[in-house]
């Protein structure tokens, strides 16, 4: 177990001071300034084959160039958004390197993205062009000639026709290009990335983000990857790049400080049950020689109950676990300290605000259970309604400030929701931009995660936050995952009802329902046992690795609605 640390939290937090130019540029800082090294290495690429490959700065450099004149040549200007739909591939690297260089705004989506939800994006967008893989391509091509503004669409494998018109090929399109490209130079306040993140209710909504978030987003990868870069550090995480996590928590940042990352596609992409492979996750870190991970939660539940000892087993070099998406709990933190040899700096942020809060063990001592504290540079408190502080050890909600703790902005903000003003608005109170998320400041200033806003409930008049449960459960033998949601109930309101996800080789009876309940009655307040048990193969996640309750929830209330028997009509007397 690592050993105990000095606090340093309170010097590093009050000299911090932000830095940010007038002029950057994600694309130049990222892969640009390194790439007069031909030797240095940006990516090592593991194929669904089993196939390896490994691209240098340079090499990235000089096709994203080439894509740049491609896409100038279709005439995709400065500000227009371009779209990517593409896995951890080379290729999605080299389209923001292009993209950002060229002035133009990235706009990264999921390949696990339907017609649906691609047709809504790039229509609410106007995206200008494409860049699509074969699954992409597939769902792309039913809403096609309903995004009219779509005037180019480019495949990453090969030339095809989508509902007639044709799709140009990134090989065949690159090679006709030079690679030699004049990057123009941007502000750091002008526009980069569109990322769009789904609320509670309403469409989804787009997050638009200049140049300056990834300095806001430093001091927190830094510090949670104990203090990135040192020698020989090596990145790997699982996170989709087309989302916050696996763009702005793993692979800019590792490219902005010149090292390596790893991707593969080999059941990895994606965070869903079904697409992880724990063994397959210690195998790539213990080839690559993987120093420093994002991982979310889940996937650090399955590596803990599929592997025993697992250092045992795999000669690991692991110096830095970052977590987040949803609470670690202790049963995982303490897991990973005796058999990783490893604390996790757990992080908590969003889309529009990323990177705020968290760990840095090294730095700061890490409490298990706890979030962590407010990374350098970001004023983070706990309000209620109308944007006043609460009180130490008070539940509220988690808000982050439009300036530092020395008046200055901070600029890991986003700019606002795309044609989206009364959104944009309502995410703030005054100069406080609310999270949506419920956590506790202790006297020390650490964050204890309660749960989403719309995750809470009350059960028999006591208000119930689903963490807690979850970890409790987890801790049970047969337990792989958890998820707790309210179920109706004519007495108490609510009861308490756990979605349980069994670990390989159990098998669901009543005896083990009684023993899960026991188990948490034994360590949780009467009323926080789950009374209702359902047992299912695996649990609706997005694709940002988060639990979806929401849809439990939904489903739950429904299934209730019909158990309800019909009331018997009423006849007047005769």
């Amino acid at each position: 177990m690592p050993a105990p640390v000095q606090d340093q939290y309170d010097s590093l937090y009050s000299n911090f001071r932000w830095h940010v130019p007038d002029f950057f540029n994600m694309g130049h800082e990222c892969c640009g300034k390194w790439a007069h090294d031909r030797s240095r290495v940006a990516l090592y690429h593991e194929l669904d084959s089993g196939a390896r490959e490994k691209f240098t700065f340079h090499q990235l450099q000089q096709r994203a160039n080439q894509l740049s004149n491609a896409l100038a040549g279709l005439g995709v200007k400065r500000g227009d958004r371009v779209a990517i739909v593409l896995p951890q591939l080379p290729e999605t690297i080299v389209a923001h390197i292009a993209i950002y260089q060229m002035g133009a705004v990235a706009m990264p989506m999921s390949v696990l993205f339907g017609p649906d939800a691609l047709e809504y994006r790039l229509q609410d967008s106007r995206a200008a062009a494409a860049l699509v893989d074969a699954v992409s391509l597939a769902n792309l091509a039913p809403v096609r000639e309903r995004c009219p503004q779509l005037a180019s669409v480019i495949a990453v494998g090969a030339n095809a026709l989508l509902q007639g018109v044709a799709v140009l090929g990134w090989n065949a399109l690159l090679a006709r290009h030079s690679t030699a490209f004049t990057a123009v130079k941007t502000r750091a306040e002008d526009p980069a990335l569109l990322i769009y993140t789904s609320g509670t209710t309403g469409p989804p909504k787009g997050a638009f983000k200049p140049h300056r978030v990834l300095i806001g987003n430093l001091p927190g990868f830094v510090a949670s990857q104990n203090w990135f870069p040192q020698e020989g550090d090596v990145f790997w995480s699982p996170a989709d790049w087309a989302w916050t996590g696996g763009l702005m928590d793993a692979l800019l940042p590792t490219l902005y400080f010149g090292r390596p990352i790893v991707a593969n596609m080999a059941k990895l992409q994606g965070s869903t049950n079904a697409r992880f492979n724990p063994e397959k996750a210690f195998e790539l870190m213990e080839h690559y020689g993987v120093t420093n991970t994002f991982l979310f939660p889940t996937a650090l539940k399955m590596m803990m109950k599929a592997v025993q000892h697992p250092r045992t087993r795999y000669k690991l070099k692991l110096r830095a676990v970052m977590a987040a998406g949803e609470a670690v709990g202790e049963t995982v933190f303490n897991w990973a300290q005796q058999e990783l040899g490893v604390t996790i700096n757990e992080m908590f942020g969003q889309t529009e605000i990323n990177y705020v809060v968290g760990n840095s063990h090294e730095k700061w001592p890490a409490r298990a259970g706890s979030i962590g504290r407010p990374y350098p540079g970001h004023r983070v408190a706990v309000i209620d309604n109308v944007g006043r502080e609460m009180p130490r050890g008070t539940s509220g909600e988690v808000a982050v400030n439009r300036y530092d703790m020395h008046g200055f902005p901070d600029p890991v903000f986003f700019t606002g929701y795309w044609n989206n003003d009364a959104a944009t608005a309502g995410k703030y109170t005054g100069d406080w931009c609310r999270t949506g998320d419920e956590a506790i400041m202790d006297a020390d200033g650490y964050l204890w995660y309660q749960g989403r806003a719309d995750d809470m409930f009350k059960a028999a008049g006591y208000r119930i936050g689903p963490s807690e449960v979850e970890n409790c459960l987890v801790k049970h033998v047969a337990v792989a995952n958890a998820a707790v949601v309210p179920s109706p109930d004519p007495e108490r309101g609510n009861v308490v009802k756990a979605y349980i996800v069994l670990v390989p080789g159990m098998q669901p009876s009543r005896d083990l329902i009684d023993s899960i309940q026991k188990h948490v009655r034994g360590q949780l307040a009467p009323y926080e046992y789950p009374r209702e048990i359902e047992f299912i193969e695996q649990l609706p996640m997005t694709t940002t690795g988060k639990v979806q309750r929401r849809v439990l929830r939904l489903q739950e209330a429904e299934r209730k609605k019909q158990l309800v028997p019909a009331p018997t009509p009423h006849k007047e007397p005769t």
